[in-house]
């Protein structure tokens, strides 16, 4: 049988699964949806449901398997465990879970990562573990005399498979801050300082999962470990495991976009642009996250609450329109249409200009949700101008985020882009383009996004030699691509745009504020 590869990624959605070949084409997938309940007020996931669902997603995986090859799926070459970063997940010296999971997605943090960021002088979001530890304590929380370990959701399955307190440096960035490849030991000197002021004396480092790098050998799977992801007893214990990583990190492997100078950008209900640093930041900034690649390096996370689903709301009006009248369009074939039709639009967007948060937009200083559109007197309303300041109010965000990097000379040169946004050709690549100031790359096969990358760094840590890019180069080297820049005529109606958004931007608080 052939050495195959298993990759597992915890999505918020979906436990999705994929087993690759030793060229990292899939072999195999499987998957089971879930969902986050709401637990005393935050968002969390039973471990219960964290077994019962990696077991459906593998048995699902394990039954196509069969059907394709004729046989069960006994081995695997190295398995490598995905999941969505941050949050916080607390066990006792005997592995009892101290309280339930709290996700990336609770926000109670504020008061914690106000006191972190002004003591480290580096951004420490809401969604980090050491936000929500250290809000614990402030909380006055009994459990925190108790914790005697402290990890992320792949930290805690990979843990479960193997028997190792490991975490992949760039799911390790997500829980504290990351200097040389391991936590920043001036910083854990500094909270070790504040947390005993409050009456909690465990150094921090003996609480945090070792930290490895990509390549690195991260255990061996075990016979508990085995039955525990398969019960049926099929799948055999003693493959290697690479070091558990975060979706982001999973997410700049599967965008081959962990060189410095590399991006990579998800543009769907919300968006996010990871860009590879040549050297940290000087500064911190609020609106920018500071993680790593799975190999170490500086990351900067310019992320947005708001993207795509005004453009979506739109469209679900001119479908009622279009039947109203007796036509007939498939969503997708008029997506194509307006985003084609947005070709045709004036300078300026004919003097229309939009917000589109749904929900608040801490990077550009609004706190509250509020649709706005605004038309100057003279502006000229057709529907070419319509959907192309809708494409330019979804960049107009992320566009300020990257303005703050190119402050700190951050130079990208290239994105590459995935998600719906860029499903039309052309359209969202060239705009999202002008927004970025860099080329932006469309893959034709995205793969299997977060659980195909992990397999990869399993296939890598397996049998790579030299660095992660330069694997991820040879990986890539034939996958169908397309890379578009932007004009001087798109980047200059962009910029043209973008001066008005940035007038209206005090419009659009107060409308938050008193609508």
């Amino acid at each position: 049988m052939k050495q195959h590869i298993l990759g597992i990624e915890l999505g918020s959605t979906r436990i999705k699964s994929v087993l690759i070949d030793e060229h990292a084409a899939v072999v195999a997938t499987g998957s089971h949806e879930w969902e986050n309940t709401l637990v005393d007020g935050l968002w969390s996931y039973s471990l219960e449901d964290v077994e019962k669902g990696l077991q459906a997603s593998f048995k699902d995986l394990a039954a196509q398997y069969q059907r394709i090859f004729g046989e069960k799926l006994t081995e695997v070459g190295a398995i490598g465990i995905s999941a969505m970063m941050h949050g916080y997940l607390a066990f006792d010296k005997n592995d009892k879970l101290l309280v339930p999971f709290r996700t990336w997605r609770n926000t109670n943090t504020e008061q914690a990562a106000d006191a972190l960021s002004e003591l480290f002088a580096f951004n420490v979001p809401l969604r980090w573990s050491i936000s929500q530890y250290y809000q614990a304590i402030l909380n006055g929380e009994a459990h925190v005399g108790d914790v005697a370990f402290l990890t992320t959701l792949a930290g805690y399955v990979h843990y479960k498979l193997t028997g190792e307190r490991v975490l992949g440096v760039g799911d390790a960035s997500g829980m504290f801050p990351i200097s040389n490849g391991n936590y920043d030991r001036v910083m854990l000197e500094k909270f070790d300082t504040v947390a005993s002021k409050k009456g909690h004396f465990a150094p921090l480092a003996e609480l945090l999962p070792r930290v490895l790098s990509a390549g690195e050998n991260a255990g061996t799977l075990t016979e508990t470990g085995a039955k525990w992801l398969d019960p049926t007893g099929n799948l055999k214990a003693g493959c290697m495991l690479c070091p558990p990583e975060g979706d982001a990190g999973t997410g700049m492997v599967a965008t081959n976009s962990v060189t410095p100078k590399t991006a990579n950008v998800s543009a769907g209900t919300s968006a996010f642009l990871m860009a590879v640093l040549e050297k940290d930041l000087d500064s911190y900034y609020k609106e920018i996250d500071v993680v790593t690649t799975p190999a170490g390096d500086p990351v900067a996370m310019v992320h947005v609450n708001n993207f795509a689903s005004e453009i979506t709301a739109w469209t679900g009006l001119f479908e009622e329109v279009i039947a109203l009248g007796g036509g007939e369009m498939t969503r997708g074939q008029l997506f194509d249409a307006l985003y084609g039709k947005s070709l045709e639009a004036d300078a300026r967007c004919g003097g229309l200009v939009g917000y589109n948060f749904l929900a608040g937009e801490p990077i550009v200083g609004v706190n509250n949700g509020m649709l706005t559109i605004a038309r100057r007197p003279d502006g000229k309303l057709t529907l070419a101008n319509f959907m192309k300041m809708h494409i330019y109010s979804a960049l107009g965000s992320l566009a300020m985020g990257c303005e703050m990097l190119q402050k700190e000379s951050v130079r990208i040169d290239s994105v590459c882009g995935h998600g719906g946004f860029f499903k039309t050709p052309v359209v969202g690549q060239s705009a999202m383009s002008a927004a970025v100031g860099a080329p932006v790359t469309v893959m034709k096969n995205a793969g299997e996004g977060g659980a195909w990358g992990i397999a990869v760094l399993a296939l890598f840590a397996l049998c790579g030699k030299g660095s992660l890019s330069a694997f991820l180069d040879g990986i890539f080297e034939s996958a169908e691509k397309s890379t578009l820049t932007a004009s001087d005529a798109e980047i200059a109606a962009f910029n043209a745009f973008m001066e008005q958004y940035k007038k209206g931007l005090a419009v659009e608080k107060l409308a938050s504020e008193v609508l």
